[in-house]
């Protein structure tokens, strides 16, 4: 006998497919997911979801995140309203779903601790699965969207072994062994 699937789990946050990969904006309400979700699609990207975001697992058993039927593709702008976003960007600027490969968790500056130089990875627990984690703060006149599309950019070139923070490392530490000879 075979049990029946579990039902997905629900998040309140937005879910952007970002150069090919599945970006979940979280934080706390107000902090700016809807308004980073449309910069994004402005940039070519894709929306997926937006305020509530389902999860469950793909075909593979990775986690994946949808939409709500009654809501998607859909967007809450505050001091514009519900938008429908292919409406006003095209059948291209919306997906029905993405595989979560990354979460980006939208703090208020000074809330916590900042990476600031790249070398760990951190992960934490989305709906039952283990996903890599950046924690950006916001604050007036940082570029939140921009800083996605690199932590987007900057997560596949790790996943295929190439890290900026272990290069730059691995250089500097050459430098002190020939220094220290």
């Amino acid at each position: 006998m075979t049990s029946a699937p579990s039902a997905p789990a629900r998040m309140h946050g937005s879910l952007v497919e970002v150069g090919g990969v599945g970006v979940l904006l979280l934080g706390g309400s107000g902090i700016g997911k809807s308004e980073c979700a449309l910069e994004l699609v402005m940039r070519g990207h894709r929306l997926v979801a937006d305020d509530v975001v389902l999860i469950g697992p793909d075909e593979a058993g990775g986690p994946a995140g949808w939409s709500p039927e009654l809501v998607r593709h859909y967007l809450e702008l505050r001091g514009i309203g519900i938008v429908h976003v292919p409406s006003l960007f095209g059948p291209g600027s919306v997906a029905d779903r993405a595989r979560i490969e990354l979460v980006v968790r939208l703090e208020s500056w000074g809330a916590g601790e900042v990476e600031r130089i790249g070398l760990e990875r951190r992960t934490e627990d989305v709906a039952g699965f283990r996903v890599e984690v950046l924690h950006l703060p916001v604050a007036p006149g940082r570029n939140i969207a921009s800083l996605v599309e690199v932590g987007a950019r900057n997560h596949v070139l790790r996943s295929r072994g190439k890290s900026g923070a272990e290069e730059l490392d691995a250089r500097v530490f050459a430098i002190l062994r020939k220094e220290g000879a």
